[in-house]
């Protein structure tokens, strides 16, 4: 495993919040401010993709951005012992919805599997599509088992998810452990973009007592009483996306991820 693969694993840093950044829905230079703003607000992570109507070089030419505006917090912090430069060194990781969005100059890629789907394309076709890329490029892999509950929203939809039911805690265990024991290094329980409600935390306490990787959660998650709920339940990683989104100002947005987050600190 790798640099960014230890990072994500690493169980002993408590409770981490990552943002997702969709190329599709915003340009290069607002993702940035965007992905700064979560940085200082004390994110852990950027996750670059998510959308079905992209393209290598929007999702690129947005990761340069993103990467380029961390640099330079870090190169501030270099010349001024007054900045904190840690904002500034959080990886970069493609979240693809496929083998069409993706890019050389992310720090790694989250190489999942939609477990749940009844696809072949989710199940093993679009990573057989983007694996010699990855390779070429260099891009350091960290597999995922990658779970979609309901309610599921545009995820579940295009990836063709036999949804879990809040209330199917012995599925979701079933799920875990065959996660584990395929060697993924992670597993996303996903309630969906923009779901009307969070994966249910029984579901998360089922797939906590069922393995020992990293348990990755997301969707649906808009307040710090939804992201307490999900550490508590025994989530590694909380996702938001759809949130950030709706600020354009980056002192707002930082402000209530600052808040967010503080459900999970």
């Amino acid at each position: 495993m790798g640099v960014v693969g230890e990072y994500m694993c690493d169980r002993t840093s408590g409770t981490r919040h990552a943002i997702v950044i969709d190329p599709a829905d915003q340009t290069p230079e607002i993702a940035a401010n965007r992905a700064l703003a979560a940085a200082h607000a004390g994110s852990s992570m950027i996750l670059v993709g998510g959308s079905t109507d992209t393209d290598m070089d929007n999702v690129h030419a947005t990761i340069v951005a993103i990467k380029e505006a961390l640099e330079l917090v870090t190169w501030a912090a270099s010349q001024d012992s007054d900045i904190d430069g840690k904002s500034g060194q959080i990886p970069v990781v493609l979240f693809p919805q496929g083998a069409a969005a993706l890019s050389p100059a992310a720090d790694g890629i989250t190489f999942m599997m939609l477990m749940n789907s009844m696809d072949q394309r989710f199940l093993i076709g679009e990573q057989v599509k983007g694996a010699p890329f990855v390779k070429k490029a260099g891009i350091e892999p960290v597999s995922m088992g990658y779970l979609i509950c309901e309610p599921g929203g545009m995820a579940g939809q295009v990836g063709k998810a036999d949804l879990i039911a809040p209330d199917q805690t012995e599925r979701v265990e079933a799920y875990a452990m065959a996660a584990q024991f395929l060697g993924f290094s992670l597993f996303y329980l996903e309630a969906g973009s923009g779901a009307e409600y969070p994966v249910n935390p029984a579901l998360i306490k089922a797939a906590r007592k069922s393995c020992e990787i990293p348990i990755i959660v997301g969707g649906g998650i808009r307040d710090p009483l939804a992201a307490r709920a999900a550490a508590e339940a025994g989530a590694d990683w909380i996702i938001t996306g759809n949130i950030t989104e709706e600020y354009d100002d980056a002192s707002e947005l930082q402000a209530v991820l600052s808040d967010l987050i503080s459900g999970i600190v």
